[in-house]
């Protein structure tokens, strides 16, 4: 009895018969030629904004497209020396320091921990965009979420520089700042300690770091920064392009007739900081300028700007994923405004 065996047809690019030698390299020089390098493509892109150059200028000056684009330069302008910064220290954590020394810092009960690492956050002048890549790394380190997390609230909101810009804005009402900072630690250190009672380890997915086994701490450090300035950049770039899109598109007399309510204002200046995406640095002079809104609508903005807004949800999602950001930065919202409420009641 013969037995016959079926083989399997091939189709497509299946159904070539693999090719060795000088015919196998020429056929592989053709399909590299026929594919669109990255050079070519910003040459074309390039080629057509000469040709279409009349029409890009006249778009340009709009005066919508140059609200979009002060918007944008502004916020990165701001934003991009503090990412520097964090870059740099994310990257000085990851290389130079000792896994046991964040053992040693820290208490080892992580309910205990979670305020020392609030506290910690006096110590990193610089704004929310240097917070994400430090709290990465100290996350990589072994640190407990819960406590990392705290950290990453707290440092842009209580950090010197903060609240110096804060009592300079504020010359006429110096209890700001302490509304600012007590109020600022304790949202950090609540959520902190929400995180130990409800967080779950699958919500917090830090992206895959290469690994620099072999080489010199020098180029390891290198190395690591690199990859967060291009990480942490990219995701940057997109949340002051949504900043400055909405920026664009609110029409301004919607803050006059929000001011006019008091609820209606805490809402209406807490969206606007998330909206807005203004620098820690620099929003207490935003805020100030407000005139027309009430010294606790003011607070609102001053503590839910450096814990939430555009451009860190977009960083957020892409340090430790979307999961955690779509769960985590809302839940900072509601107890951002309510502890603003709070405290304005109490101190202000």
């Amino acid at each position: 009895m013969a037995i016959t065996r079926t083989v399997p047809q091939r189709t497509g690019e299946d159904a070539r018969p693999p090719v060795h030698g000088e015919e196998g390299e020429a056929r592989e020089e053709r399909e590299e030629r026929g594919r669109l390098s990255s050079p070519l493509a910003l040459t074309l892109l390039l080629v057509v904004m000469v040709l279409a150059q009349g029409p890009i200028r006249g778009a340009l000056a709009e005066p919508v497209m140059q609200s979009w684009t002060t918007v944008f330069v502004a916020v990165m302008v701001q934003a991009l020396p503090f990412l520097v910064l964090g870059v740099l220290l994310s990257a000085a954590i990851a290389v130079f320091v000792p896994a046991s020394f964040f053992a040693r810092a820290l208490p080892k009960r992580p309910a205990l921990a979670v305020p020392v690492a609030g506290a910690a956050g006096v110590v990193l002048p610089g704004c929310e965009c240097a917070s994400v890549p430090v709290a990465g790394a100290l996350v990589r380190r072994g640190v407990t979420p819960a406590a990392a997390l705290t950290f990453l609230l707290s440092a842009p909101a209580i950090n010197p520089i903060v609240l110096t810009a804060t009592a300079v804005a504020f010359p006429n009402d110096p209890e700001m700042v302490l509304a600012r900072l007590v109020a600022s630690l304790l949202v950090a250190c609540a959520m902190g300690w929400l995180w130990l009672r409800l967080g779950r380890t699958d919500w917090l997915r830090p992206p895959a770091r290469q690994t620099y086994d072999g080489q010199g701490r020098g180029a390891a450090f290198w190395g690591s920064v690199r990859h967060d300035v291009m990480h942490a950049g990219g995701f940057l770039v997109i949340g002051a392009m949504a900043a400055a899109t909405l920026k664009a598109v609110v029409p301004e007399e919607w803050l006059q007739a929000a001011a006019d309510h008091p609820v209606v204002s805490v809402l209406a200046l807490a969206i606007l900081a998330v909206l807005l995406s203004i620098c820690s640095e620099a929003d207490a002079f935003v805020a100030a300028s407000l005139t027309q809104f009430s010294l606790t609508a003011k607070l609102a903005f001053l503590v839910v700007g450096p814990m939430i807004d555009l451009k860190l949800f977009a960083m957020q999602a892409g340090t430790f994923g979307r999961g955690f950001a779509l769960r985590f930065a809302p839940t900072t919202f509601v107890l951002a405004v309510a502890l603003s409420v709070l405290t304005g009641a109490v101190l202000l």
